[in-house]
């Protein structure tokens, strides 16, 4: 049986559909949280009932894409805690619907600042807490596109490709440091943001984030002690 007891998690994007999830599964495990948002009011809009734990904390106004706030955000988790055993990095973000030559050079900067650089910024941040804290398990989430480009999903595709292959870089740089590094891979998740996007999709082949976060906690957990650079495919019924 899966168990986080005591373990200190952070979970990037906390109030996204998949953070949200992964909050749940975290917290149902035991683990104790650090819910990290740009937005402050959000955090405390969307996790009120934790505002005032002890054993979480609500980490708002930090930009995951400026590398000192990443920083000072680790150094107080590890301030607070005493140790750091966990990162999920859930922030990421979509574009696509032009083929390269068309394509905004904005969008590229964009997706790769989500999508790549936020989860860059936090692996660099947590490593040396872990490495203190003589082990940790670290998640990020790649996506169907990091497999294979599809037409006109170029930037998606190679940002998230990017993920992929920063997960299987590193693991084998930590592997024999007790700090594993794998990523999940979603197909298309089941919320209502894609739903009003797409609403004549058939809503039944996508994937839950409940279920995305299932696999989140069990990379996040002893268990999964021997699985290290792995991407795994959570593609639902599509």
């Amino acid at each position: 049986m899966l168990n986080l007891k005591d373990k200190v998690v952070v979970i990037t994007g906390a109030v996204g559909n998949l953070g949200r999830a992964v909050a749940k599964c975290v917290q149902a495990l035991d683990g104790r949280m650090v819910l990290v948002d740009r937005s402050g009011d959000r955090l405390r809009e969307v996790y009120a009932d934790l505002a005032a734990s002890t054993s979480h904390w609500l980490a708002g106004e930090v930009d995951m894409t400026d590398l000192k706030s990443v920083n000072s955000l680790m150094a107080e988790v590890h301030g607070r805690f005493g140790q750091l055993n966990g990162l999920v990095n859930t922030v990421g973000g979509f574009r696509g619907g032009k083929p390269v030559h068309q394509a905004d050079v904005a969008d590229w900067n964009c997706l790769y600042d989500i999508n790549v650089r936020t989860t860059l910024n936090a692996c660099r941040a947590a490593v040396p807490y872990m490495l203190q804290s003589h082990g940790g398990h670290i998640v990020n989430v790649a996506a169907r596109g990091a497999f294979h480009g599809d037409a006109n999903y170029a930037a998606y595709s190679a940002t998230k490709a990017a993920v992929l292959r920063l997960t299987e870089s590193m693991a084998g740089e930590l592997r024999a440091r007790d700090i594993t590094v794998n990523c999940v891979a979603p197909g298309t998740l089941d919320t209502p943001q894609n739903r009003d996007s797409m609403p004549q999709a058939d809503f039944a082949s996508w994937v839950p984030p409940a279920d995305v976060a299932n696999v989140i906690a069990f990379l996040l957990s002893d268990e999964a002690r021997s699985v290290s650079g792995a991407a795994i495919p959570v593609y639902g019924r599509s």
